[in-house]
């Protein structure tokens, strides 16, 4: 099943969301510090009877920050329902697992009539001292620091929580029963922390300071399933809900898959509705669907004034990162938010200027300009860059982002081969850039490699 992926500027801030399937709407709210990317495997299976929408909250993923300070969770609640007026698809059945179910929460004993059903997962009713417990020493500052120091927290602190809870009280007291060390699983929720960075912390404050907002009994609101399952710190929360409303029920289940299942199950029991039709997107900027002879996906693009000429970056690099005007900017295969090769990325042009071509006949361009490419050994230039059991790689990138400013080529590290720069390049905040640029770009040495037989 195909998920497509969309733009949509409200009250003046970009909102990013994926969609999936056919049939009633169903939305989805993610945890912290995820995206809807972490959605993408439920959509594409309750995508068979529901059109699953799930945006980014606001400074995560690819939305923008709502700039409030002392953030609330009603204000990320508020800006949900935003979303979900702006689509037009209310009232609406919604779905949320921690911070989603917290601020659907929010949204449901606020709105009652913006929903159908609620099911909520792991929704927490926290005491004093587990606020404590999880305040300061659970969502510490990370900032970028010069040498890449942040990245090494990051990595480990998502690799551990799933070891013990807190993730920062190993204690065999407080082991996790679904622990793991899977490099690509962590690589998915670091990506996700690499796009908000250091502002992970206000979403994620605000969802631990939200209080109960569990309807009273006798409050009038749609039917509602509170689970979870066997091994989620947050599941034994569900003993302290009190009297619920009606329709309202709790259960739990033995594990994530069994919990999953009867979440859908109860949602399907409130499936009702018209289907979902054509959503409102943005017109500036977005995801094209492509298929050519070699790739199947989504090109993401954004355009600029009065687009006269198709603009492409630079091997390693993606859309946003040069000065250019009067342009269409695209991420090619495998770099920036552009969907990868389905097979192992050509290096070959012909395939690369497929991809041109049916993104310029598209908007009806015919004008391409390209991003010079780096110098050097194209097997130096881009070493693999694929996660490692301790984050190595993250590390790796960085001090290839900051040694490319300093010499040229990057891997000769000697006064032949110094180039002026400015200290400012050097700058953690813009070496952020450049460093999730080059993580992203799994096809930068393929597309180098063609670059240079074009």
């Amino acid at each position: 099943m195909k998920i497509t992926r969309h733009y949509l500027t409200i009250n003046g801030r970009r909102v990013h969301y994926r969609r999936a399937g056919k049939g009633p709407p169903l939305l989805m709210v993610h945890q912290s510090p995820r995206s809807s990317s972490e959605y993408e495997p439920l959509m594409q299976e309750w995508g068979a009877r529901f059109t699953c929408i799930a945006p980014d909250l606001p400074g995560f993923g690819h939305s923008e920050p709502l700039g409030i300070a002392n953030l609330t969770i009603e204000d990320i609640a508020d800006s949900v329902m935003a979303f979900v007026d702006a689509l037009g698809i209310g009232p609406v059945p919604a779905y949320g697992f921690h911070t989603g179910a917290i601020v659907l929460m929010s949204a449901v004993r606020r709105f009652p009539e913006k929903f159908t059903a609620l099911s909520a997962v792991g929704y927490p009713i926290l005491n004093e001292q587990e606020r404590e417990i999880l305040g300061d020493a659970y969502i510490p500052p990370n900032p970028a620091k010069p040498f890449g120091e942040h990245l090494v927290w990051m990595w480990n602190r998502i690799l551990e929580q799933s070891w013990y809870f807190p993730w920062y009280r190993p204690d065999p007291k407080t082991r996790m029963p679904f622990a793991h060390d899977n490099p690509e699983l962590v690589a998915l929720i670091v990506d996700d922390m690499l796009n908000c960075n250091d502002a992970y912390r206000f979403g994620y404050r605000a969802a631990i300071e939200a209080q109960n907002d569990i309807p009273a009994a006798d409050a009038e609101v749609p039917p509602a399933l509170l689970n979870g399952y066997v091994g989620d710190p947050l599941t034994v929360h569900m003993e302290r809900t009190g009297l619920l409303p009606k329709g309202w029920h709790k259960s739990t289940q033995a594990n994530p898959l069994e919990q999953r299942a009867a979440s859908f199950d109860f949602l399907l029991t409130q499936r009702a509705g018209d289907e979902a039709g054509p959503l409102p997107e943005d017109g500036h900027q977005g995801f094209l669907p492509v298929k050519t002879p070699l790739f199947e996906g989504l090109i993401h693009w954004r355009a600029s004034g009065d687009p006269k000429r198709l603009h492409i970056h630079a091997p390693g690099k993606e859309l946003g990162m040069a000065d250019v005007s009067d342009a269409i900017e695209i991420d090619m295969p495998g770099h920036g938010l552009a969907d990868k090769w389905k097979g192992a990325a050509p290096a070959d042009w012909q395939a690369w200027q497929d991809v041109i071509d049916a993104v310029a006949a598209h908007f009806g361009i015919a004008k391409t300009s390209f991003d010079p490419p780096a110098k050097g050994d194209i097997d130096r230039l881009y070493p693999d860059l694929s996660p490692s059991r301790f984050g190595h790689h993250l590390t790796e990138a960085w001090g290839i982002v900051r040694a490319a400013h300093i010499f040229e080529p990057w891997y000769e590290a000697n006064a032949a081969y110094a180039v002026d720069f400015d200290p400012s390049d050097l700058e953690p905040e813009r070496l952020v850039i450049e460093h999730r640029a080059l993580i992203r770009a799994v096809s930068a040495k393929q597309l180098a490699m063609a670059l240079s037989n074009k």
